[in-house]
């Protein structure tokens, strides 16, 4: 047998220090501040650094854990396969059958029904709902509004009359009472005792079925509402340690209770810190465990994930589908036991066969073209990542721990703590959209102006089926609204007007600079929707200056370098008569310019939002 051959990789190539490298960088950057040109500023608390190194993970404690070893870091499993998961909204159940198993031959393998009306859930419905689907061979999955209980004795029922055995049946019923008040402002049973109480009842009829959870952790609704993903994390951790704290006191065993928790958790564009929040979240949540039970086989957290409907858009939409396809790499990257990508057009209407299939397989190509599911966590060892994770659960923990020291999840949601916190982040997020520092592909940075789709919206593009409720609310509920409605609504007023404003771009002077103010102040206006009229550049403003006139140019935007500003816009105030004049760029003879009566200057500084709602009051649209 040969001996074997222990020699390091590159053992040849002599260590580089970090020092080494942070000289390399420091001179490369010709003087540039390192910080402000190459730490990423994150919105989690936590700054990124350019490069990682072994030296960074020094302090991680978890790096020699395998696939399915307690805290579960690297994932519930030895492999990463996951369900390929596909709602549906159950109005008639023949009809609701038959789309199961239609999609069940496509490649689902977990069905999330949605039952809305109390007389579905009946043993007969429920038995026509589940027929000719082998209830053991795939995940099934119930959102059930009324009538928790009388569902889940019958759902047992339909599966001993059918001969399958409880412990072969997998899934969960996403029974959320808190979900529930941070949507609808009121608890199920009218009380938390009273919902405590039903949640108890569930775990004790369910018990046989091992492998189904009867109580759900929407971690989600934060996501949606806009928060950070280390807030989705903490406040998530809250939600469930508050059921586990509350059941256990009322007599239910920590192991049941945590057995029987699911966590549905939405995944968001920002690729790799959401791989990290799927494996801090476990580890997270795995300690949590721990304090109350020594079964480490209760403290798995069976993450569910579903394509965030925060930043999503109603124009452009096909551009959704790129990010529910970076988000669906991210989820199975880090480790979900199954997945929704929603499909692209949710947003503004009830999808259809084209874009449910479009959404079914985007979880195809991760798993038949590129394998996801064959290696388990494949970024482990990462710097990058193992460092994200350590931070992401070091943030998410921080916030964790201010809720349980505010009396724990329901007394923050009940002095708004919570909600305040996730409507600070939303804003947050909002600003940096309406400044486009968070750019929306389509919506905020190079839009279609020739789309319209005031004829295509068909429903409102909120995430939560219960966000509405004439009772008198027991807290302030979270809201849903998606982080590009601002500019949705401007593009709609624009369709509704009489006029499409058109938008003339009057360039000048420097080639470089005409060509690059124009692309940006084209791309500026089109996110109203005006139309834009552009050429290469004209030989003087007085040439531009007529074709504008000729084009019934409603707003004239000057393009040239800051030197020539000077000159050419107080010369285009003078030619233009109604049309409204403004400036590209920031130059230094602002002030001067604005003193001989020019005031509109749109740059990079500019909050595109409140300037383009400024327009089309000037415009006369309302």
């Amino acid at each position: 047998m040969a001996e074997a051959n222990n020699t390091k990789l590159f053992a040849e190539f002599p260590e580089i220090s970090t020092q080494q490298w942070m000289d390399k960088i420091t001179a490369d950057l010709k003087g540039a501040d390192f910080e402000r040109k190459l730490v990423w500023r994150t919105n989690e608390g936590f700054n990124v650094q350019p490069f990682y190194r072994q030296e960074d993970l020094e302090n991680v404690n978890y790096l020699d854990v395998l696939p399915g070893e307690f805290p579960f870091v690297r994932g519930s499993q030895k492999d990463n396969n996951w369900f390929v998961r596909q709602n549906i909204l159950v109005k008639d159940v023949k009809a609701a059958n038959k789309k199961a198993l239609n999609i069940l031959n496509k490649g689902v393998d977990s069905l999330g029904f949605i039952i809305e009306d109390a007389d579905l859930c009946s043993v007969v419905n429920v038995a026509t709902l589940l027929e000719g689907i082998c209830l053991s061979a795939v995940e099934l999955n119930f959102t059930v509004m009324v009538k928790s209980k009388e569902f889940v004795e019958n759902f047992m029922e339909v599966v001993e009359n059918n001969g399958y055995k409880p412990e072969d049946i997998k899934g969960s019923l996403n029974w959320d009472c808190f979900g529930r008040l941070l949507c609808k402002g009121v608890f199920r049973t009218g009380s938390l005792q009273g919902d405590m109480k039903e949640a108890a009842e569930l775990i004790e009829m369910s018990s046989a079925f091992s492998n189904f959870r009867v109580l759900t952790v929407n971690a989600k609704y934060f996501n949606n509402a806009g928060s950070f993903i280390s807030q989705e994390l903490g406040f998530g951790l809250a939600m469930g340690n508050e059921y586990l704290s509350l059941l256990t006191e009322a007599g239910v065993d920590a192991s049941a209770v945590a057995a029987n928790l699911k966590f549905n958790f939405a995944v968001g564009s920002n690729y790799f810190m959401e791989i990290a929040k799927f494996r801090a979240a476990r580890l997270a949540w795995a300690n949590i465990v721990a304090q109350y039970t020594e079964d480490k086989t209760s403290a798995v957290m069976n993450i569910h994930a579903e394509t965030s409907n925060w930043n999503k858009t109603v124009f452009d939409p096909y551009v959704n589908m790129l990010r529910t396809q970076t988000e669906a790499m991210s989820a199975s990257l880090g480790g979900v036991n199954s997945l929704t990508v929603l499909p692209f057009d949710s947003t503004y209407k009830i999808s259809d066969e084209f874009s449910e299939r479009i959404a079914r397989n985007q979880q195809h190509l991760l798993k038949e073209e590129s394998h996801f599911d064959k290696v388990a966590d494949p970024s482990a060892g990462s710097y990058y990542i193992e460092t994200l994770t350590d931070n992401i659960l070091d943030q998410g923990w921080k916030i964790f721990l201010s809720v349980e020291d505010n009396g724990g999840l329901f007394a923050s949601l009940k002095d708004g703590m919570i909600q305040a916190e996730v409507k600070k982040a939303a804003d947050k997020r909002c600003a940096d959209i309406a400044n486009r520092k968070e750019v929306l592909l389509g919506t905020t940075q190079y839009p279609n102006t020739n789309e319209t789709m005031a004829g295509e919206i068909k429903k409102s593009g909120s995430c939560c089926s219960c966000a509405s409720s004439d009772a008198k609310k027991e807290i302030e509920t979270l809201s849903f609204a998606r982080g590009t409605e601002a500019f949705e609504a401007l593009r709609l007023q624009t369709e509704a007007a009489a006029k499409r404003p058109k938008v003339v771009m009057l360039k000048v002077g420097n080639l470089a600079m005409r060509q690059a103010r124009g692309q940006f102040a084209g791309n500026f206006f089109g996110c109203a929707g005006y139309e834009i009229s552009d050429t290469l550049g004209y030989n003087s403003v007085e040439e531009g200056v007529k074709a504008a006139k000729e084009k019934a140019a409603d707003i004239v935007v000057l393009c040239s370098s800051d030197d020539e500003y000077a000159a050419a816009a107080p010369l285009a105030k003078d030619l233009l008569d109604d049309e409204i004049l403004v400036i590209a760029g920031a130059p230094k003879c602002a002030d001067e310019l604005k003193a001989k009566g020019i005031e509109n200057f749109i740059h990079v500084r500019s909050n595109v939002l409140e300037e383009l709602k400024g327009y089309n009051l000037k415009l006369g649209i309302k």
